[in-house]
């Protein structure tokens, strides 16, 4: 890592406040029926952000509905103390998923860079169905927007490898 890199990291914030939408229609529609619907995933990012000393202000389910998702991110936006917000699911391809078109007018500025690196972390994992894979980040208002696939594995790395370890530079950055 460059000195201005390590340099800009120690200036980072260490506690960044997130909000979490999981954009999933069929855990949308059991939680509507007041039914249980497991959320391996959204549990996942939850308990990662909470054991790297983040605050997490909201989880919410949405449908993969582009009204409900840009709903979610107008109020997200309006939230002052909101430093990131993770949109998890609705990135694959099929036409039901828009979460990344949905949200990327809402972005100031992309980074083309998180789903280049996320597709070459994954295809080192999957190999070549990695292609299929969709994630983007970008800075909306100052504050880091990130889109990442559903499945646990794909969360994990996402969280791991790229996530946690440049929140706070990426806030950084996004604030000056």
């Amino acid at each position: 890592m460059s000195e201005t890199a390590k340099k800009h990291k120690a200036e980072a914030p260490k506690e960044i406040s997130f909000g979490i939408f999981m954009c999933s229609t069929s855990r949308y529609e059991k939680m509507k029926k007041g039914e249980k619907a497991q959320d391996l995933s959204g549990d996942m990012i939850e308990d990662e952000l909470r054991k790297a000393g983040h605050r997490v202000l909201f989880r919410e389910v949405v449908s993969d509905d582009k009204t409900m998702i840009a709903t979610g991110m107008k109020s997200a936006m309006r939230l002052t103390d909101v430093d990131a917000v993770i949109f998890c699911g609705g990135t694959g391809i099929t036409p039901s998923d828009i979460t990344i078109e949905t949200v990327m007018p809402f972005l100031d500025k992309t980074l083309p860079g998180f789903g280049e690196i996320f597709r070459r972390l994954s295809y080192d994992e999957i190999g070549s169905p990695a292609v299929l894979s969709r994630a983007i980040a970008g800075v909306a208002k100052g504050r880091a927007v990130f889109c990442i696939p559903g499945s646990p594995n794909a969360v994990q790395l996402c969280l791991s490898k790229l996530i946690l370890p440049e929140a706070g530079h990426f806030i950084k950055h996004a604030r000056e």
